[in-house]
């Protein structure tokens, strides 16, 4: 597994890079608004995770993070004009509960209790998103997130080995994009399944 590892890796960033391709002309384009708060906290936590992927001693599979780090702030910055979301109270919340899981890894000494409070911070930026995508799905570019999935699962091949301080954070990756994928297969399936409803005719 070791000897395949350098390929994952780089496999990994690149699906990275090009799943953020769709979502970044979705975005220039108006068909995709990302959420605001959403993006705002995955930008922060992919820095995160790089330090804290780093500092645990990862090689290849740190390839991932650095490329996600870099194309969420791209994404981040882009919603601050062309996103939605991000300033009711309930998002605010959410964000800071996000931010105590960002102190959770600044303090956290063992590097398992660290990355879970990583995940568990970007899991509340995935569901500041969840509104949005289930009323519109088609808000979101849903070749992001399958892509994304698929990256994890490369990235977590690239480990190499059963270390759970570097697993956790890319399985948890794949798994989470999968579920936003699945969302939006289905309620866009649901969405263009609906009758369309007519206005009743005025009678003079």
């Amino acid at each position: 597994m070791t000897e395949i590892a350098p390929i994952l890796g780089v496999l990994a960033a690149v699906v990275g890079v090009v799943d953020t391709i769709p979502y970044v002309r979705d975005t220039l384009a108006g068909t995709t608004r990302p959420h605001r708060g959403t993006w705002a906290i995955w930008s922060v936590l992919a820095i995160v995770v790089c330090v804290s992927q780093r500092a645990d001693g990862a090689s290849w599979s740190l390839i991932m993070a650095v490329v996600q780090a870099a194309l969420t702030s791209l994404v981040a910055l882009l919603s601050i004009r062309r996103g939605e979301g991000g300033v009711r109270p309930i998002e605010v919340v959410m964000m800071a509960i996000a931010g105590v899981g960002v102190v959770g890894w600044l303090v956290a000494e063992e590097p398992v209790v660290a990355t879970a409070c990583v995940v568990a911070a970007d899991l509340v930026g995935a569901a500041m998103m969840v509104p949005k995508t289930y009323r519109d799905p088609h808000s979101e570019t849903l070749a992001t997130f399958a892509l994304a999935s698929v990256g994890g699962a490369l990235a977590a091949g690239s480990v190499g080995g059963l270390d759970a301080s570097l697993l956790l954070y890319p399985v948890y990756y794949c798994v989470v994009n999968a579920a936003i994928s699945i969302l939006l297969v289905h309620r866009r399936a649901v969405v263009a399944d609906a009758p369309a409803t007519h206005p009743e005719p005025v009678l003079a």
